[in-house]
């Protein structure tokens, strides 16, 4: 009796032991299960690498925009002109998702930005960067994101099952802000290191430096593409581009649920995205320091966009996920207002980390649950309507806000934008219109 009365607790202790082990590998599948599809991860890695690009040349861009100007007018304009192709040629591009092989589309987008980033670094290299030149660039690169956005969005449900769709989305988050975070710690690392040799962080070689990397990382994403064994399947019907167009446009109308999901992403860019837009004047004018506080901000706020994605990632599709989302898009706007008036260094790293997991949670879970509701047919049109407010609020938050930011000052302009994301969040947990039911 006395042994058996030993050995029962630890079969029960191994008993409990195993159940959670099995417990967290079935969550650690779960958290990545669209990487069991191999062009999903192919894709994924080669979108990584080019994201890391983007953003050390972001970093570096918004510097050297600094540098030349002085002027958050002109930090929010370059924003601005980037982002304002996607207004213009969204929806087209949306049509052509529908109607052309989307891989192609991909490769030309970027071939395109392979062109503007060897063009800026060969004119800062060589000394004849001008502002003009700056903002010419940002918006050609603009134009080809606005055809290859539509594209990718609608490529990635190609990929995976359904059942796998919110996983993808939000591993897809995942990749795009680790490298919101490896693209400016890179960035830094690269302007940092040619100031030790005496060139100075935001000279000539440091920059061309960064978008000489940029243009490199084109490549990566290029032989991704290139090696994806998804099939184009034409699109049945002939109609002329307008028509289709319109035809997308009623859909997203006649579905209920839809517009108010644009809405509400229209309003996290449009009132969110100017806090990173408006990190120069607080790196430079308010903590009085160099383009290496810029970048450990944007890691902060990177890193935590990254576990915002991966708590989507985790919890996969789950009920109420309209209400949850409207929930911390209030949180979203509070975190922004706090960050705006306080001066404590560490208080706002931790607060930048807050707003990247809360911003993450709302673009993951809004883009979900419109690729769930869009049927594939029209998933390049709905995707394409849906990114003209969720990218289209990002050039308009950031030139008004910048703008605003010279009249008044950064952090009155950042109180009011939270304030307003609150209110907006509120007036759909209180009216719905759908997306409580969601």
């Amino acid at each position: 009796m006395a042994d058996s009365a030993q050995v029962e607790p630890a079969t029960a202790e191994t008993a409990i032991g195993a159940t959670l082990i099995a417990s967290d590998h079935r969550g650690f599948r779960r958290t990545l299960a669209a990487f069991a599809y191999r062009d999903f991860r192919v894709l994924w890695f080669g979108a990584c690498t080019s994201s890391i690009g983007t953003w050390m040349q972001s970093l570096a861009e918004n510097w050297l925009v600094l540098a030349l100007t002085g002027s958050a007018t002109y930090l929010g304009l370059d924003a601005f002109l980037q982002q304002l192709p996607i207004m213009l040629f969204t929806l087209i591009g949306g049509v052509l998702a529908d109607r052309l092989d989307r891989r192609r589309t991909l490769l030309m987008s970027q071939f395109v930005q392979i062109t503007t980033a060897v063009t800026l670094a060969f004119l800062v290299y060589f000394g004849y960067i001008q502002i003009w030149h700056i903002l010419v660039l940002s918006f050609i690169t603009g134009c080809a994101q606005a055809f290859g956005g539509p594209a990718y969005q609608s490529l990635i449900p190609s990929l995976v099952d359904k059942r796998d769709l919110t996983n993808a989305i939000a591993l897809n988050s995942i990749q795009f802000n680790l490298a919101r975070a490896l693209g400016p710690v890179f960035a830094g690392a690269v302007l940092s290191l040619f100031a030790t040799w005496g060139f100075g962080e935001a000279s000539p070689q440091a920059m061309a430096a960064c978008f000489t990397l940029n243009a490199l990382s084109y490549l990566v994403v290029i032989y991704a593409l290139v090696s994806l064994h998804v099939k184009h399947i034409p699109p049945l019907t002939t109609q002329p581009m307008l028509d289709e167009l319109r035809s997308g446009l009623r859909y997203v109308r006649d579905t209920p649920v839809i517009p108010p999901l644009i809405v509400l992403a229209f309003a996290t860019t449009f009132l969110g995205m100017p806090l990173l837009t408006l990190l120069p004047i607080y790196a430079r004018n308010i903590y009085h320091h160099g383009v290496g506080e810029y970048s450990l901000m944007l890691l902060f706020a990177a890193v935590g966009a990254i576990t915002g994605s991966l708590i989507v990632a985790s919890l996969g599709r789950f009920k109420r996920m309209g209400v949850m989302t409207l929930c911390v898009q209030i949180a979203f706007g509070f975190l922004i207002a706090l960050f705006a008036v306080t001066r404590i260094i560490y208080v706002s790293y931790a607060l930048l980390f807050l707003t990247g997991v809360a911003q993450m949670i709302v673009f993951a879970t809004v883009t979900s649950l419109v690729q769930l509701i869009a049927p594939n047919e029209m998933r390049g049109r709905v995707m394409s309507i849906y990114m003209l407010a969720l990218r289209g609020g990002m050039p308009l938050g950031s030139l008004a806000s910048g703008y605003l930011a010279s009249v008044f000052s950064a952090p009155a302009v950042l109180v009011v934008n939270g304030g307003l994301l609150m209110a907006v969040a509120t007036y759909f947990l209180l009216r719905s219109h759908g997306v409580r039911e969601i």
